[in-house]
């Protein structure tokens, strides 16, 4: 148990929302294995509200991410204040190596083969071009497992405190839901992975307001017009993203593609069904969502390098052999009925 004091963790994920949220299964496990050990998490400021909460971590230290040399030595600083005696970069930058170097971390892991990791020292862990294919959470949990942990529970995780889980319940009566289904519909990606375009979300949002007993929320921050439009759905304000975490948690249902807040709804165990590419940087297989129930559609077999171009930047899944809005709808459909929902 002495040792397990002298242990202080740092994992370091300074990345979009969805990376963060696969970060959290190391903690949970970090604890599992030295109980009594101290563990803190370096994030931007936009994804701190994902460890809100979250009784496994000690601590949440903010990266600005700001180049100047005084930023650069606060957070030196900072991180020197904790005395950590390991840290795990899961997205490994020359930037936070010299940082880690210079707060004085004596066991530092990245990712691959850097020459500034040579160059301080740190210890590696490595993806071999993902072959075989794993989920980056497994990847990520890799770091964990050289220091001993032994684990393959890799669900994710989001908590929510008494006072949220009140307002979640006023919230589903502010949305007039009663007995009502509740499916979210998230429409953009921020064009980080494949999706469908506003009109085929338009179709699907029409589609769902005919199923009796069923009510649309659209949980995007920045709406697209053409779904703005759209009467009879429910726009739920939202300031910050712990308040976007609180709209899904009502959910019953989410729709989306492969995006942060999917992984959220993961977390938070609320079902989803997710567009994904079977490219295999796409691929729900990397980075499908963990946690929770999970219905991953992709395109017919021989829709890559046929009917799409091959960029997932550019990609719609429109044609012959992509993912038709029937197709969603189906899904949904059938998700209700397992649920023996009448609709």
């Amino acid at each position: 148990m002495g040792e397990d004091k002298q242990k202080r963790f740092l994992i370091i994920r300074p990345d979009r929302i969805g990376d963060v949220v696969l970060s959290t299964p190391i903690p949970r496990e970090l604890k599992k294995m030295y109980p009594n050990s101290f563990v803190a998490v370096l994030l931007r400021d936009y994804t701190k509200d994902i460890y809100q909460n979250n009784p496994h971590v000690d601590d949440v230290i903010i990266d600005l991410g700001k180049k100047e040399l005084r930023y650069k030595f606060q957070l030196i600083k900072q991180i020197c204040s904790h005395s950590f005696t390991h840290a795990f970069m899961l997205l490994p930058t020359e930037r936070m190596s010299w940082i880690l170097f210079f707060a004085g971390v004596k066991y530092r892991i990245g990712v691959g083969h850097k020459f500034y990791q040579f160059l301080t020292n740190a210890k590696s862990v490595y993806r071999r071009k993902y072959i075989p294919l794993r989920h980056e959470a497994d990847y990520c949990m890799d770091m964990a497992r050289k220091i001993g942990v032994e684990t393959y529970n890799l669900d994710t995780e989001i908590f929510l405190s008494q006072e949220e889980m009140q307002q979640i319940t006023s919230l589903r009566e502010k949305f007039g839901a009663g007995e009502q289904v509740l499916i979210g519909v998230h429409s953009t990606s921020g064009i980080s992975s494949p999706n469908w375009k506003p009109s085929a979300y338009c179709e699907l949002i029409v589609k769902l307001k005919s199923l009796h007993n069923v009510r649309v929320v659209i949980t995007d921050l920045l709406i697209p017009d053409e779904i703005r439009e759209i009467e009879g759905v429910i726009y739920p304000e939202q300031k910050d993203l712990r308040d976007l975490i609180k709209i899904i948690s009502n959910l019953d249902l989410m729709v989306t593609s492969s995006t942060g807040p999917m992984h959220i709804a993961g977390a938070l165990k609320v079902p989803t069904i997710s567009l994904f590419c079977p490219l295999p940087a796409c691929s729900p297989e990397l980075w499908g969502p963990k946690g929770n129930k999970a219905i991953n559609i992709l395109p017919d077999e021989n829709y890559c390098g046929v009917v799409c171009s091959g960029n997932p930047k550019q990609c719609y899944f429109e044609g012959v052999g992509g993912i038709s809005v029937e197709r969603v709808f189906n899904e949904v459909k059938g998700f209700i009925n397992q649920k023996n929902i009448t609709t």
